[in-house]
C-alpha cells in the first residue's frame, strides 16, 4: 500500500510538472493566423509594403533582419528596440552596438500601413517579426510561417543591450551564455550566425583583428593571412566609415556561402571564427560548407522561429504601441 501510495504521489508531481510545461508554452500565447479575425490583411499588407521596399533597396534586408535579433536579444521580441530615448531615459536605440541599426522608418510606415487598417491591433513586434521574414525570402532566403501575438514592451533601457547582446568581438563561452540565456543552443547559434551571409560592417566592427588583436600591434591567428592583407587594403586603422561586405561577392544574397567563408577562416567577426572553437558548432559549418548549404535554409526558419518566441510578452502583458518609437 505505502509502494502504491508512493508511485500515485510520484504520478501526481509528474502531472503537475507536464501542466505547468503546458501552461507556460500556452502562456506565450503565440499563434498562427493570429489576426484572422482581427485584421484578416494584416500579414498581406506588411509583405507587400515590404516588397515595395526590397524591390527598391534589397540590401536592406539585412538591416530588417538584424533589427528582429537585435529586439529579440535584449528584454526579449518586444520592440523595444525600436523605441526613442527619453528626456529622462537612454534607449536601447543609444547604446553603440545599435547606432548603425537601421530600418527603423521603415518599420515605422509599414506600422502606418496596418494601423489605417486596423487601428491598434498590430503590435509592433510583430511587424518587426514579419518585415525580417519577409526581406529573407525576398532574396531568396527561406520563409517560415511566424506564429504572432506579441505584445510591445514599455521599457527600453540602454545598459542592458550590453549584458545581452552578443559582440562582434565575443568569445564561443561568451556566446553560448548568451544564446542559451533565450533559449537556443549551440546549433542555433551556428545557424543564426548564417545571417551574416548578407550585409556589411564598418571597419572598426573588426579592425582589431588586422592590427592590435592583443594591444601589441598585432593581428589575430584566427584570421586567414591572405585576408588579412586584403581587409587592410579597405579598412585602415580608426576607419569607422568604410562598409565592408560580410560575405564578400553575395552579400545580397542568401545564401550558404557564409559558412565557407568562416571554414577557410574568413569569417568578418570574432564572433564567426569563434564556431569553429565549439565541436557543435564547428561540425556545423563544416557540413554546410561541403554540403552546399543542404539544411541551412530549413534550419534557419526553425531557429528563426525559436528566436521570436524569446521572452515575449502576451495576453494583457505590455500594450499594441500605435506608435513604434513611442509608448501610448
Amino acid at each position: 500500500m505505502a509502494t502504491c501510495q508512493k508511485l500515485l504521489s510520484c504520478l501526481f508531481l509528474q502531472l503537475i510538472v507536464i501542466l505547468m510545461v503546458s501552461n507556460l508554452s500556452n502562456a506565450q500565447g503565440l499563434k498562427l493566423g493570429y489576426y484572422h479575425k482581427t485584421c484578416p490583411n494584416a500579414e498581406s499588407i506588411i509583405q507587400k509594403a515590404t516588397y515595395r521596399v526590397i524591390s527598391r533597396a534589397p540590401t536592406l534586408a539585412a538591416p530588417l533582419l538584424r533589427l528582429h535579433f537585435h529586439d529579440c536579444f535584449v528584454r526579449g521580441c518586444d520592440g523595444s528596440v525600436l523605441l526613442n530615448s527619453t528626456k529622462n531615459n537612454l534607449a536601447e536605440k543609444a547604446a553603440v552596438p545599435n547606432l548603425s541599426l537601421r530600418g527603423f522608418n521603415v518599420i515605422d510606415s509599414i506600422k502606418a500601413e496596418v494601423e489605417e487598417a486596423c487601428p491598434g491591433v498590430v503590435s509592433c513586434a510583430d511587424v518587426v517579426a514579419l518585415v525580417a521574414r519577409d526581406s529573407v525570402s525576398m532574396i531568396h532566403g527561406p520563409y517560415w510561417e511566424v506564429p504572432l501575438g506579441r505584445r510591445d514592451g514599455r521599457v527600453s533601457i540602454m545598459n542592458q543591450v550590453f549584458a545581452e547582446l552578443p559582440a562582434p568581438l565575443a568569445n564561443i563561452t561568451t556566446l553560448r551564455q548568451m544564446f542559451a540565456a533565450k533559449g537556443l543552443n549551440m546549433k542555433d547559434l551556428a545557424v543564426l550566425s548564417g545571417g551574416h551571409t548578407i550585409g556589411t560592417s564598418h571597419c572598426n566592427g573588426f579592425t582589431n583583428r588586422l592590427y592590435n588583436f592583443t594591444g601589441r600591434g598585432d593581428t589575430d591567428p584566427t584570421l586567414d593571412p591572405n585576408y588579412i592583407v586584403k581587409l587592410r587594403q579597405k579598412c585602415k586603422p580608426g576607419d569607422t566609415k568604410t562598409l565592408v561586405e560580410m560575405d564578400p561577392g553575395s552579400f545580397k544574397t542568401f545564401d550558404e556561402a557564409y559558412f565557407t567563408l568562416v571554414a577557410k577562416r574568413r569569417g568578418l567577426f570574432q564572433s564567426d571564427a569563434a564556431l569553429l572553437d565549439d565541436p557543435e558548432t564547428k561540425a556545423y559549418v563544416f557540413l554546410q560548407a561541403t554540403t552546399h548549404g543542404s539544411t541551412f535554409a530549413k534550419d534557419f526558419a526553425e531557429s528563426m522561429v525559436k528566436m521570436g518566441r524569446a521572452r515575449v510578452l502576451t495576453g494583457n502583458q505590455g500594450e499594441i504601441r500605435k506608435h513604434c518609437a513611442f509608448v501610448n
